[in-house]
């Protein structure tokens, strides 16, 4: 690709990376959440692989880092449902919710504040969903280039 291309993804990716991580932390109070954020996230890295040559990005970004990003997630996203049955609870049972640390703040009545310490658990598992879309979509990505030959 041209240097104009290259410096407008390289100017653009850390805009494309924090819209992403938005979309993922204020997904319980907002439309989003983690899918939505993963695959925002996915698309930066997306426009990173078309903007570079695959052997210079596949050298930054490896296979091995974004299967290790998707087996975390899901090792999160587990975790956290079984930790409800620690508690005598069913899996996923909401167990932060009004809490007095962490995410377990009352939802208030009226207007969204913005209080990200609401919702329980539904942040945490936002930020593990997301965490499994980024490393799964961004590993279709890199199959899907592998295959492209360059001329």
């Amino acid at each position: 690709m041209s240097k104009i291309v290259r410096s407008a993804a390289d100017l653009l990716y850390p805009f494309i990376l924090t819209f992403g991580f938005y979309i993922v932390v204020h997904g319980h109070l907002t439309a989003g959440g983690g899918f939505q954020g993963g695959a925002v996230i996915a698309t930066g890295i997306a426009l990173m692989f078309g903007a570079n040559r695959y052997k210079v990005i596949s050298q930054q970004i490896r296979g091995k880092m974004l299967r290790t990003c998707e087996a975390v997630g899901l090792i999160m996203f587990i975790i956290i449902g079984l930790c409800a049955l620690i508690d005598g609870k069913s899996f996923l049972y909401n167990w932060l919710a009004n809490a007095d640390w962490l995410f377990g703040h009352p939802v208030t009545y009226g207007s969204n504040t913005g209080d990200l310490y609401t919702a329980g658990i539904i942040p945490i598992l936002n930020i593990a969903i997301g965490i499994e879309v980024l490393g799964g979509l961004s590993l279709i990505i890199l199959y899907m280039l592998s295959g492209v030959s360059e001329e």
